[in-house]
């Protein structure tokens, strides 16, 4: 089931990440992803406000999208986790694998600059 809801992305560089603030306002933010099986993987920075909220609620909606967020399909009701060790090295590896340098670019300035990175998995529900 989650395979038939995730092949709208196949093919796409950005997702629209729609996660909620505390008071339940949405908050849309177009990212990169890479997927395996039934999950994408999504990197931020360790402090960024998605971050909070996926902590605060795992509930969010994704959409195949443009790099300015414009959606491209329709949204997907989906759980949001973060995700450590060996699952977030994975995350990160396919992320690498897919955006090449320019994700090697942006880990060389989060290395430069000391900002920790984290890991999302999101799965359809």
């Amino acid at each position: 089931m989650n395979d038939d809801k995730l092949a709208r992305f196949a093919n796409e560089k950005y997702i629209n990440l729609k996660t909620y603030r505390k008071s339940g306002t949405p908050v849309d933010t177009p990212v990169w992803f890479a997927r395996e099986g039934g999950t994408l993987y999504v990197y931020s920075r360790a402090d960024a406000g998605k971050v909070k909220r996926v902590r605060n609620n795992p509930n969010v909606r994704i959409a195949p999208c443009d790099v300015r967020g414009s959606l491209k399909g329709d949204w997907v009701d989906a759980k949001a986790r973060m995700v450590d060790g060996a699952e977030a090295a994975r995350g990160q590896e396919l992320l690498t694998k897919k955006y090449g340098w320019l994700k090697r670019f942006g880990d060389f300035f989060s290395r430069l600059r000391k900002t920790k990175q984290a890991v999302i998995a999101i799965q359809p529900v």
